[in-house]
């Protein structure tokens, strides 16, 4: 071990994986020792029964909160630390969702005794990123905030005793909560398995706030590390990859991602990207249960467009497997489940969530929102009909 980094056990719950070096002033993952449980390394790290530390490093700098997280520059300055990943090591990489977490070489330190699922968790973090004062010099460090992942502000917070995440929108619309509380109304329309958020007011901020869907003995292998567990031949199409590599361990992926494709289309969702959606599987016996249900579709609806434009600019392009709507939807193998009177129903009842926001009303963002979708459907029906 080199004198400037610290040994910790890489863990998953009671496993010890393998022994990591990070660096003691940034946090950051400079080498990996001996691997003692090749099967609880993080899916990704290893292809063809060999582990690859450079996709461990990844995997661990993947999980800090990414530097471009609104207002985290600040967070880091008022805490006077380097980097993301050295918060994540005084959090001991732990998360809420997934199992694994570091231990100190030497330390007795067991799963049960740090684990978020079962255990209380410090605010100070979650504070902190949305802009509150914390007494610095009795920071608690123990918090997921440390390991949650994109852009908007966000927090875990024990809500009735159940773990829930809060996250912000994007100024000067705030429209992501709203979204994400419209889109699961959809998501049931059409029959989907899905996250159900509501808005609160959180600090004088409309914020969404879900409940974890990883318990205590479930996990999250978000899609990009699932593309990364077998090799990607050249010229196989990320979609194809995606499928196969869920087959291998016994999943059937393509309904769940007829279905997200479809809501995506008809909500214009231009950011699924690779980490918000996904595989659960059991923490224990490594086994995978079934994609995840949807979640994180608040980057839709023109959340980001002024009203005059919501129904010509909102979702120009798309994710994960195409730039292009025409592209993507062809990937859709079976659209004989969709109902549209029910989903038509269904988008008029997640209308009147926006109707109901003053703001919206006021600038006509809620019609121009009602036109969208409208307008959106209607060009899902013609395709449906072209087949």
């Amino acid at each position: 071990m080199r004198h400037d980094c610290m040994l910790f056990e890489l863990m998953h719950g009671d496993v010890t994986v393998a022994s990591i070096d990070l660096e003691y002033v940034t946090g950051v993952m400079v080498h990996m020792g001996s691997v003692y449980d090749v099967a609880h390394m993080p899916v990704g790290t290893v292809i063809d029964d060999i582990v690859r530390p450079e996709r461990l490093q990844r995997w661990w700098s993947s999980r800090a909160i990414p530097m471009s997280r609104s207002g985290i520059k600040h967070v880091l300055e008022k805490l006077d630390i380097s980097n993301t990943e050295l918060l994540l090591r005084k959090s001991l990489g732990l998360s809420l969702s997934d199992h694994y977490w570091i231990r100190p070489v030497g330390s007795d330190l067991e799963w049960s005794e740090v684990n978020f699922f079962d255990n209380p968790f410090s605010d100070d973090v979650g504070d902190l990123l949305f802009g509150r004062e914390v007494w610095t010099g009795s920071m608690d460090f123990s918090s997921p905030d440390s390991a949650s992942d994109g852009m908007l502000t966000k927090r875990w917070k024990i809500m009735d005793g159940r773990r829930c995440l809060i996250k912000s929108g994007t100024k000067p619309y705030m429209q992501e909560p709203f979204n994400e509380v419209a889109a699961g109304i959809i998501a049931d329309s059409l029959g989907m398995d899905h996250v159900d958020y509501s808005v609160i007011d959180y600090g004088g901020t409309p914020c969404s706030v879900c409940e974890d869907f990883v318990t205590a003995d479930t996990e999250l292998v978000p899609a990009y590390q699932v593309m990364r567990s077998e090799v990607h031949d050249a010229g196989v199409p990320d979609y194809d990859h995606y499928v196969s590599c869920c087959a291998r361990h016994g999943i059937d992926a393509v309904p769940a991602l007829d279905r997200m494709m479809v809501l995506d289309y008809v909500i214009a969702n231009g950011d699924r990207h690779l980490n918000n959606f996904g595989i659960i599987r059991d923490a224990h016996s490594l086994e995978w249960v079934s994609p995840a249900p949807v979640y994180d579709s608040g980057s839709s609806m023109g959340f980001d467009c002024w009203e005059g434009s919501i129904v010509a600019d909102a979702g120009k392009g798309c994710k994960p497997f195409s730039e292009h709507w025409s592209e993507q939807m062809r990937l859709v193998r079976d659209v004989g489940w969709i109902d549209f009177d029910a989903l038509r129903e269904g988008v008029d009842r997640a209308c009147e969530v926006f109707s109901k926001v003053e703001m919206f009303r006021r600038t006509g963002r809620d019609a121009a929102i009602v036109d969208l979708l409208g307008s959106r459907i209607d060009g899902l029906e013609a395709r449906v009909a072209r087949r």
